[in-house]
């Protein structure tokens, strides 16, 4: 008869150097979930919803209800540049269809508006930056 032997199993223990030594990290704050605001270019008129947000990161959707192609502009209304000078353009949005923007905008009074001057510009008002997301759940 043959006898078998059992071998107790190893466990190895590696202690980290240094343990402990590292500089403890700060918890940020998340920034505020970005608004989504929506704006409508219609024949004689640009019409946004909301017209009031807290400043941070905006998505402008824009539907284009005139009769020709039209690119969107979102600048300060104020002198300064809010938008460190520059300005947000789209692309151009064809006759019936969507574009989007994306901005990250400062406290101020700005307009969305179209080359055509035919048709009125809209202002919107960016209140203070709005609060944290921190303990928002997050979407996709």
């Amino acid at each position: 008869m043959r006898q078998v032997r059992r071998i107790a199993p190893i466990v190895l223990v590696v202690a980290a150097a240094g343990c402990g030594s590292e500089p403890q990290r700060e918890n940020l704050e998340r920034p505020a979930p970005p608004v989504i605001m929506t704006a409508a270019v219609q024949d004689e008129v640009i019409r946004v919803s909301p017209r009031a947000v807290g400043a941070g990161q905006i998505e402008l959707v824009v539907s284009n209800q005139s009769d020709a192609a039209q690119t969107v502009t979102f600048e300060t209304d104020e002198l300064g540049g809010r938008l460190g000078g520059n300005r947000v353009s789209s692309s151009s949005i064809p006759a019936g269809g969507t574009g989007r923007l994306k901005i990250d905008a400062r406290q101020g009074v700005y307009s969305v508006s179209v080359k055509d001057d035919a048709i009125r510009a809209a202002r919107v008002r960016i209140g203070p930056p709005r609060e944290s997301g921190q303990n928002q759940l997050l979407l996709p």
